[in-house]
């Protein structure tokens, strides 16, 4: 029993260390603002407290509206791409696969191209890809 316990020294040991930087980390950074922040205060002035937004003024609202186009098209990439990763696994045991069993392999894949083709195809009809409407 005390040989499957002093298995675990070591883990209990990288979980201290881990927690002592962690807090040290947090401690330093705690002691470091203070210490700057002193130094600081009497230099500040209303422009350097405001928000830095790449060189403009930050006048307006934070966040624009951004329009449902954008994120259809976002979800449809995110859609064709997670296809696309499908295909990949297929064409590395294409040839082992295929010598087993090939109307099989040929015919899912088809299928599965097939569907995403239709899918595009709608997406197409739909307007879902027209960045202009």
């Amino acid at each position: 029993m005390d040989s499957q316990l002093q298995q675990y020294v070591p883990v209990l040991f990288l979980l201290l260390v881990a927690l002592a930087i962690a807090g040290g980390i947090l401690v330093l950074s705690e002691l470091a603002g203070r210490f700057f922040n002193r130094k600081i205060a009497a230099r500040t002035t209303q422009m350097k407290d405001t928000a830095y937004e790449c060189g403009m003024l930050p006048i307006g609202e934070g966040s624009t509206r951004l329009s449902v186009k954008f994120y259809l098209v976002a979800m449809l990439f995110i859609l064709f791409d997670i296809e696309v990763v499908f295909l990949y696994p297929w064409a590395v045991v294409y040839r082992e696969v295929l010598a087993q069993n090939a109307p099989l392999v040929l015919g899912s894949m088809a299928s599965f191209v097939g569907i995403l083709f239709i899918g595009y195809i709608y997406a197409l009809k739909k307007g879902a890809l027209d960045w202009k409407s």
